[in-house]
């Protein structure tokens, strides 16, 4: 069956305004995804257009729908939800879909898995709903948004306790060349990221400005070709600049 859009308060992609933002919730529970569409419902600017029961419904309605962001569960039937997010991140059809990734503790297996496949941020499920309205609101502005429990618990624990998975000669040679042509404080600033800091943080760390640290980031990113924050922690770990100790 694939994904579409479901009532019981949930609105057509026709019917939503250009200025709200379009959501997918894909969840195999119905009870999440109801909780999600009523939460949702209550804020002005947000729509949920559509539902997904496993991976390749979500694959299937973020073609069918385009949202601005999916709220992704990981564990579904079907196809779960990093093969998912892989999906559409691969799809230059969907190029600006946004994946928010919903996990049930402040640290998931699959954590690292899903930022590699794509996926813009993590959340609780048991967020507050205001964090869940901002979140979807980052993340559909094209930042990241990595909680830093999770952010802490994902370099502590993944690079502590699984390899790193060889690349290609070509791509290993490609990421390497790519972290080359930062300058030192450019992976000065790519090792704080990693760590889960914020732009304020990182900037009362190095005595810079808040804005100098965004302008190194948007260079950071365009030397290594990622599309947000959560992108930045995978290249510093696959390039070997995070490691446990951090």
């Amino acid at each position: 069956m694939t994904g579409r859009a479901i009532g019981n308060g949930s609105a057509t992609a026709e019917a939503v305004g250009e200025d709200c933002l379009r959501v997918l919730v894909a969840d195999d529970q119905d009870v999440v995804r109801s909780g999600f569409r009523l939460i949702l419902s209550s804020y002005d600017g947000l729509a949920v257009i559509g539902e997904a029961r496993n991976g390749e419904e979500a694959v299937e309605a973020a073609r069918a729908l385009r949202p601005d962001v999916v709220l992704m569960d990981v564990r579904m039937p079907v196809k779960n939800g990093i093969e998912a997010t892989r999906d559409i991140r691969n799809d230059p059809r969907l190029s600006s879909v946004r994946v928010l990734v919903l996990t049930t503790f402040d640290i998931d297996e699959y954590v690292y898995d899903a930022l590699s496949a794509g996926a813009s941020g993590f959340l609780l499920k048991d967020a507050e709903p205001d964090d869940i309205a901002a979140a979807i609101r980052v993340v559909a502005a094209g930042d990241a948004l990595i909680q830093p429990s999770v952010m802490r618990r994902l370099v502590e624990t993944f690079v502590a306790t699984r390899p790193r998975t060889p690349r290609s000669g070509s791509s290993a040679a490609a990421a390497a060349a790519a972290l080359a042509t930062l300058t030192d404080r450019e992976r000065e600033i790519l090792v704080l990221v990693a760590r889960g800091l914020s732009n304020d943080q990182i900037a009362d760390e190095l005595v810079i400005s808040p804005a100098t640290v965004k302008t190194h980031l948007a260079r950071i990113m365009g030397k290594l070709d990622a599309h947000d924050r959560a992108q930045l922690v995978v290249c510093a770990y696959e390039g070997g600049l995070v490691s446990p100790a951090l």
